[in-house]
């Protein structure tokens, strides 16, 4: 059958105290809402609903690219208002399911379970077992153990605060009747509210039997209405990227101290990485890696055998095999370092080859440029590649030695083979093979005499 999934994301989540739609909020560099878009999105034949209000427009507008249809809920009423807005889009034969836009972790695992006990005869619910229920819809069963209601907890009496099992939200049950339903719901409870937990009972009534589906944790469909929330919803996922990792092979000095923004295109064998890394966007990393404490990958394409030294920065940009990078390196956008390149401490590459075998170690700016094979830049090296308006290039061939403390004025290419003296800046192209300097004499005066303070 074709699924329908409506997503609730109309709530304000005022605990959150942020003028952000709490939908918006992230989890792993990823809007709360995503999540649960791109969990919906696994599923065959579906199509997906997302019912906003509180800040609606900005969600629109931060989530357009989502393949959705977008419909506003003006006021809100309560859940079962919510899936009101959306009931014109429901055929009688769809299968419905009902997602909550502030729930990121559940799995599409556990929604292909539910959808599975739907038919003419049935409802399927999401419930959870927990240890201290309060602020969850109570789980109501009977003497056969079957679901009778969900109550809530403003509504429940002192024996049904006791149950432990709570109710999710998260159901899937035939769009014919969830139109019958929908259109009996009141709001004649303790908030005012259409809830769409009464279509339960409803459903009992009807002859239904509610089929359930026990979440693997409360984490897992725990949602996001404060930020204590989100701060323990941003570990959890984080142990579970952590643990993907180490079961990928990957050695982690400390699985509590890793944060993952993305997803890896590739993972080689025997990567280590220290604490405190951050993997940000779509990174592809080789084996026998090595990534030191305090880095960050962005994007980022490793070739095998690696060295990463500590707190360096790789972002859009790619390391040939057998490079070491860093300490406290800066790898930018478009940079492409080749095998067995050295890029060291406080090293900054921009826009930038560097060939095989070339040496950058110390305190050196390298922007727009072309480094060629076996080229060794001295401490202090920058290029000067922006005029203030335009961008030059400077091109360094094989074999070149750069000398400390020089400036290469761009436009500008260094010979094949070339030296250029230590403290020179260079703006013309110089002649490969032969060395080229720029100083001002050094001159000694004898007769100068260092200043004294005057006595007041």
């Amino acid at each position: 059958m074709p699924i329908k999934t409506i997503i609730l994301a109309a709530g304000q989540g005022t605990r959150m105290r942020s003028s952000r739609p709490k939908v918006l909020h992230e989890i792993a560099n990823k809007a709360l809402l995503q999540h649960v878009y791109e969990t919906s999105q696994q599923l065959n034949d579906n199509a997906i609903y997302i019912i906003y209000g509180h800040g609606g427009e900005t969600v629109k507008q931060t989530l357009q690219h989502f393949e959705a249809v977008w419909i506003e809920q003006k006021q809100q009423l309560g859940t079962g208002h919510a899936v009101q807005q959306a009931i014109h889009h429901v055929e009688d034969a769809d299968t419905v399911l009902i997602l909550y836009g502030d729930v990121p972790l559940l799995k599409a695992q556990t929604l292909q379970t539910l959808l599975q006990d739907v038919s003419a005869q049935s409802l399927a619910l999401l419930t959870v077992k927990l240890d201290d229920p309060t602020g969850y819809g109570r789980i109501v069963r009977n003497a056969d153990n079957a679901v009778v209601k969900i109550v809530e907890q403003k509504d429940a009496n002192a024996s049904e605060l006791a149950i432990k099992e709570g109710n999710t939200g998260i159901l899937a049950c035939n769009g014919d009747q969830l139109k019958q339903w929908l259109a009996r719901l009141s709001n004649n409870n303790a908030q005012n509210e259409y809830y769409l937990t009464d279509i339960i009972e409803m459903a009992v009534a009807d002859g239904l039997s509610i089929k359930t589906t026990l979440a693997s944790s409360q984490d897992e469909v725990l949602g996001v209405n404060n930020r204590n929330q989100l701060a323990h919803l941003e570990r959890v996922y984080q142990m579970q990227q952590a643990q993907s990792l180490m079961e990928h092979g990957v050695t982690l000095r400390d699985p509590a101290r890793i944060d993952v923004r993305g997803e890896f295109a590739e993972l080689g064998q025997d990567i280590d990485v220290d604490i405190n890394v951050i993997f940000e966007g779509i990174n592809r990393i080789g084996s026998n890696v090595r990534i030191g404490a305090n880095c960050i990958l962005k994007n980022a394409t490793i070739a095998d055998a690696v060295e990463i030294l500590p707190n360096s920065l790789i972002e859009d940009a790619s390391v040939g095999a057998y490079s070491r990078i860093g300490p406290f390196a800066r790898l930018r956008p478009a940079s492409v370092i080749a095998d067995h390149a050295h890029i060291g401490n406080f090293v900054e590459i921009k826009k930038s080859t560097v060939a095989s075998g070339s040496k950058i170690n110390h305190l050196s700016y390298i922007g727009d440029s072309e480094i060629g094979s076996k080229v060794n830049i001295g401490a202090g090296t920058i290029t000067c590649n922006y005029d203030g308006v335009n961008k030059f290039k400077t091109i360094i061939e094989d074999g070149a030695f750069i000398g400390s403390d020089t400036q290469l004025v761009a436009p500008v290419t260094v010979g094949r083979n070339a030296t250029i003296g230590a403290g020179s800046t260079i703006t013309k192209d110089t002649p490969a093979e032969q060395l080229t300097l720029s100083r001002s004499k050094q001159v000694s005066v004898a007769s100068w005499q260092r200043p004294s303070k005057k006595e007041s």
